[in-house]
């Protein structure tokens, strides 16, 4: 089956290479910017777009919404975390952009793995509790979308009566949802919800077995959700050209990160924390999957990265299709210039390979 090719654009030219704690998601508004960066990632044929979530940064909602109405085809991957709206309000939300992005939208969880990024919004359950929190979301928001008639639901976090929505998703039964979390706590949840579960960029065996565990616990519900994985393709026309760009990356993040607190340290998610124990195991994986940017960062949001060529790094983003992702989501640390990259040089062999080995496989 063909692959999905994920990207994620923000709100200005950042990454963790621009300085200090800079991130893709934060930042002010740059509104040229984001139509171009949007346009790119269609014209590059990527399937989607991420649009992050922050504490401190802009909405995303509203980001999605200026993205749809400056592309035609460009899915977009909305991330929502749950606890800051309603789900009755939040499902209305998401079947209205559907409608107006004409069936465009995807809705990508994420509970929240930082105390510290919870509390700033006043949040202060703890993370376990947090998951159950999102599965009473979730049950209320999917019955929003599909039901045709009123309904009541008493949970421990949320109590509605006589919920109901007149505007439904123009996607059917429901706009797709996306889940992130490695925790137990994530996976009991999200293995229930998920139409795809992401994860980080590890190790290919890692990958399988988390998979494994994933499907094991989504069988309990009769589903059997996708898996996304998430890596930096860092591309050279050489294969050295590639890694003296990986390093001057690496150099520049540790430069910039000198003698200035960070909060990437206090990180304690469960996905961060893998990436943190696989630097710590070495500095390439498999083939070439490159790890001390994670270290040097605290593995805030996925920052494992495949050097080589476009075509070493295609062939690595294919082994994972192998282990068994549905979808793989790309960006680079120069964000726009890599995803023009990636579109010109890295999508098209993807693909490609993908479309060979089903063909091959399909043949056996």
């Amino acid at each position: 089956m063909p692959v999905e090719i994920i990207g994620m654009i923000g709100t200005r030219p950042a990454s963790e290479v621009t300085g200090p704690q800079a991130s893709i998601i934060g930042g002010g508004v740059d509104r040229a910017f984001v139509r171009a960066f949007a346009r790119a990632h269609e014209e590059g044929g990527f399937d989607r777009v991420l649009i992050g979530y922050g504490s401190a940064s802009a909405d995303g909602w509203q980001v999605a919404a200026y993205v749809a109405a400056h592309t035609e085809r460009l899915g977009i991957l909305l991330a929502h975390r749950p606890g800051f709206v309603a789900p009755t309000l939040a499902a209305r939300m998401a079947a209205t952009l559907d409608q107006f992005s004409n069936g465009r939208l995807a809705l990508h969880i994420i509970t929240g793995g930082s105390d510290a990024e919870q509390r700033r919004e006043g949040d202060w359950l703890e993370k376990d509790e947090r998951y159950a929190r999102t599965d009473e979301f979730l049950q209320i928001v999917r019955r929003v979308w599909i039901s045709d008639e009123p309904f009541d639901f008493d949970g421990r976090f949320y109590r509605v009566q006589g919920a109901y929505s007149d505007v439904k998703p123009l996607q059917q039964p429901h706009v797709p949802i996306y889940f992130g979390g490695a925790s137990a706590a994530a996976v009991r949840v999200g293995a229930r919800h998920a139409d795809v579960y992401a994860m980080w960029g590890e190790r290919l065996d890692d990958v399988r077995a988390f998979r494994a565990t994933v499907l094991t616990e989504a069988a309990k519900h009769g589903r059997q959700p996708g898996i996304s994985v998430s890596v930096r393709p860092i591309l050279g026309a050489t294969e050295e050209e590639a890694w003296e760009k990986a390093r001057a990356y690496l150099a520049t993040i540790r430069r910039n990160q000198q003698g200035r607190p960070s909060t990437w340290a206090a990180r304690t998610a469960e996905g961060s924390q893998r990436l943190l124990r696989l630097a710590e195991l070495g500095e390439i994986h498999d083939k070439r999957l490159w790890t001390p940017i994670a270290a040097a960062t605290g593995a805030s949001g996925n920052t494992t990265a495949l050097v080589g060529t476009p075509e070493q790094v295609a062939e690595s983003l294919v082994d994972y299709y192998e282990a068994g992702a549905t979808a793989l989501l790309i960006r680079g640390f120069d964000p726009f210039n890599d995803a023009v990259a990636y579109g010109r040089d890295l999508i098209p062999l993807v693909r490609a390979e993908v479309a060979r080995r089903d063909r091959q496989t399909a043949l056996v």
